[in-house]
């Protein structure tokens, strides 16, 4: 299970979800974009979400617990760029059935 750190908040993201965020958020804020991330709260939590504003001076910490970098999959990288670039933000959207098409990247 990964942890993503942003500022104070910590959130927890299976590692293989947090390395596709990772690429995402990190070629938003290369360009120097700044963008609304939302997710779903745990039930232990409230079952609630959670909305952030993510901009390019943020310190973000991205925490894998597994020793192996996640293969990555390019289409899903695209889907959530896609909905990063959208007025609802970035959010987590389910991964194509394409499954995994390369090795680590990051």
């Amino acid at each position: 299970m990964g942890k993503f750190i942003y500022e104070t908040l910590r959130v927890d993201f299976e590692d293989r979800v947090l390395a596709h965020l990772q690429h995402v958020i990190g070629a938003k804020l290369r360009r120097g974009e700044s963008f609304h991330f939302s997710w779903r709260d745990d039930a232990s939590i409230g079952n609630g979400r959670t909305t952030i504003w993510m901009h390019p001076s943020a310190m973000i910490v991205y925490k894998y617990y597994g020793s192996r970098p996640p293969s990555i999959n390019r289409a899903w990288i695209e889907a959530l760029s896609q909905v990063a670039n959208s007025g609802a933000g970035l959010h987590l959207v389910p991964e194509p059935a394409d499954g995994p098409t390369s090795g680590s990247d990051s």
